[in-house]
């Protein structure tokens, strides 16, 4: 009698990042190192052909430079975030030389999910990766039960990044006492005492992504 056919492993298909960066070299040598953690990647070398890669592939992660020629990395998510709500799922990830705060802010400002700094540790930045693709998977049965507002959530988002109130405010086109009453106001929703539980609370609950 013919043995049974093992049971076939069960094979993952590599999730897709979309790499911009007009930089030649510096391009090849982080979809090297991403490529040898498993990931897919695919390179586009400017803002204009990164923004047409995006539309056709629908990559799982965006890594993106900001000092392009054509288009710039903040001009291309602004381009990106018109188009919401296609790609308002997809995790958007700046890796830039520019590490002043103006250009940091202007980056969260815009809706990135992190903002990187080159050079990069390669193990933050497949760590920040991994976080970024994981959280899109996250469960969303229990931020249905606590009816939080869009600014709460992001106000509650901010402060467990560690900004500042002025920072916040600065992020999100209000005023620092605005933020504070967004900030009250989601700590009696989630039914705590201080302003730190609430973002414990929100953040082990998964109403946030911080």
């Amino acid at each position: 009698m013919k043995a049974a056919e093992p049971a076939s492993a069960v094979v993952k298909t590599p999730k897709t990042i979309l790499y911009i960066e007009n930089d030649v070299g510096t391009a090849a040598l982080i979809c090297e190192e991403l490529i040898d953690r498993g990931f897919d990647v695919r390179i586009a070398y400017n803002g204009i052909d990164g923004l047409s890669a995006i539309v056709k592939e629908h990559p799982d992660l965006v890594l993106c430079d900001i000092g392009m020629p054509g288009m710039s990395g903040f001009e291309l998510l602004e381009s990106l975030t018109a188009m919401e709500p296609r790609f308002e799922r997809m995790p958007f990830v700046f890796l830039t030389a520019l590490g002043d705060h103006e250009s940091e802010i202007r980056g969260w400002a815009l809706g990135a999910d992190d903002y990187l700094t080159k050079p990069v540790d390669y193990d933050v930045l497949a760590a920040v990766i991994n976080a970024r693709l994981a959280r899109v998977a996250r469960n969303t049965l229990w931020p249905k039960q606590v009816d939080l507002r869009d600014h709460e959530v992001q106000t509650l988002t901010w402060a467990a990044r560690g900004k500042t109130f002025w920072e916040i405010g600065q992020i999100l086109g209000i005023s620092k006492r605005t933020v504070e009453f967004h900030l009250d106001n989601a700590r009696r929703k989630l039914g705590v005492a201080t302003r730190t539980q609430a973002l414990i609370k929100a953040a082990t609950g998964r109403l946030i992504q911080p």
